[in-house]
């Protein structure tokens, strides 16, 4: 396909704003909207801990009705000035719907360079937002949290075996760059 026939197909997949359908839960994710940089930070169950560079992309979508982003570690800078270093390869995106039937948001996240698809449910509690899934039969659990107009924390926690404990496995730490 060439860049012309592609270039409006990319203008209708992107929004200036919110759809008014969505009125206030527009605000959960209409937050990070932009883009963002800063680190990553794996855990293991042994203490390890490895990390790097990680840059995020949020847009409105499909006409104002979802939120789009890229997740990019190590970011497009450090790919470039040296690869991926260690297990960590993310080159992936979440799609957010809204659904007023169970008054939250549907997500998929998809990393074509794991091969990992997690569906997951979000809604916003306090000032975060915590969204609750599976992932490989295991329920997981990502937040959102610490959430500035300049900066946000997320993390990914799962359950650990005793059904009550979760385990956190990955921090980002982001400041808003656009």
């Amino acid at each position: 396909m060439s860049t012309a026939r592609i270039m409006p197909a990319l203008a209708g997949l992107f929004a200036n704003g919110p759809h008014p359908s969505l009125g206030d839960h527009a605000d959960t994710y209409g937050r990070l909207i932009g883009s963002w940089e800063g680190e990553y930070r794996d855990f293991d169950r042994n203490g390890q801990v490895t990390g790097g560079e990680i840059e995020v992309h949020f847009a409105w979508v499909l006409q104002g009705l979802a939120v789009q982003d890229l997740w990019i570690a190590p970011s497009s800078a450090q790919r470039q000035a040296g690869g991926v270093p260690g297990d960590r390869d993310t080159h992936g995106t979440t799609l957010r719907v809204f659904d007023p039937g169970i008054a939250g948001w549907r997500i998929v996240w998809l990393n074509p360079q794991k091969q990992v698809r997690v569906d997951l449910v979000g809604r916003r509690v306090g000032d975060d937002i915590v969204q609750t899934g599976f992932y490989e039969d295991a329920p997981i659990k990502w937040m959102f949290t610490d959430i500035t107009a300049d900066s946000f924390v997320w993390q990914g926690f799962s359950l650990e075996a005793d059904g009550v404990s979760w385990f956190e496995q990955t921090r980002f730490t982001l400041r808003r760059t656009a």
